[in-house]
């Protein structure tokens, strides 16, 4: 948990031992930048039937307002349940996830300004039923300063947004995961976070969040197609129990959990802001 105190108090960005990593990584990497979840929407009340004749009942004629024969027809076919929605989400938000996406990670950050928040993974196997919560709630951590729409380089904020998650690596080898998956000695991490706490481990697994990059490609990989100064290199990542300069962590187990589950083939997507921007 991130110390109590001014932001002034805490410890300069952290530091990588990778000379790589200081070149690739802007959400992470020292030389640049990278309310709990609810549940799904419930469907529509059941249409009721009206009352059935009383038990015993022998009259040839069914009560006042009872569903005799042909009631049903006369009525038309019951209205169909709308497919359910992830209920914190906005229609702007919902909009943004591609329809063919069936796995979704949303992270819901603690307040527009706070490093803490919390991750639950939807899936969406049957669009006619819609979203179901498959796994969490997570907690996880987000950047020193909270959250932004306009992410520039080493302005400790996370991106606000929907993105693709289309490859992984790590430090460690792949714990079994449908995603492609580097294994480096890159990913070696070394120093301490924002609140002095030791980031050796944290890279053991990454999931690329395609915020600013080529979806796809390794972690690793140094392009930025909105430039520079738009940072990139923003992870998911091991947690190291404090702030990062830019990506989501979650704790070691919960990483692996989400590699195994994860489909390319279901086109999964993280969607993660503060509460009150994933409402829009």
């Amino acid at each position: 948990m991130p110390r109590s105190g001014s932001r002034a108090s805490r410890r300069p960005p952290y530091t990588v031992g990778a000379a790589l990593l200081l070149l690739l990584l802007t959400g992470c990497a020292a030389a640049g930048t990278a309310p709990g979840p609810g549940g799904t929407a419930p469907g529509p009340a059941a249409v009721r039937t009206g009352a059935h004749a009383p038990t015993g009942s022998t009259g040839a004629h069914a009560p006042t307002g009872a569903a005799g024969p042909g009631a049903a027809a006369a009525r038309g076919p019951a209205a169909p349940t709308a497919p359910r929605e992830i209920r914190m989400l906005g229609q702007t938000v919902r909009s943004a996830i591609p329809a063919e996406s069936r796995q979704a990670l949303v992270v819901t950050g603690n307040s527009p300004d706070s490093s803490e928040a919390t991750a639950v993974l939807y899936t969406r196997d049957d669009p006619a039923v819609g979203w179901q919560p498959a796994a969490g709630p997570w907690p996880a951590h987000n950047a020193l300063y909270g959250w932004t729409d306009e992410h520039r380089v080493n302005d400790l904020r996370t991106p606000i947004g929907v993105y693709g998650l289309t490859a992984a690596g790590g430090l460690l080898e792949a714990p079994g995961t449908e995603l492609p998956y580097v294994q480096s000695p890159a990913f070696t991490v070394s120093g301490e976070g924002f609140d002095g706490e030791s980031l050796e481990g944290s890279f053991d697994y990454v999931i690329a969040i395609d915020y600013n990059r080529v979806p796809g490609a390794s972690p690793l990989d140094p392009t930025r197609p909105l430039g520079e100064e738009r940072g990139g290199g923003i992870w998911l990542h091991v947690d190291h129990g404090g702030p990062t300069q830019g990506c989501i962590s979650l704790p070691a187990e919960r990483m692996e959990e989400l590699l195994r589950i994860l489909d390319p083939a279901k086109l999964p997507v993280i969607v993660m802001g503060d509460g009150a921007a994933l409402a829009r």
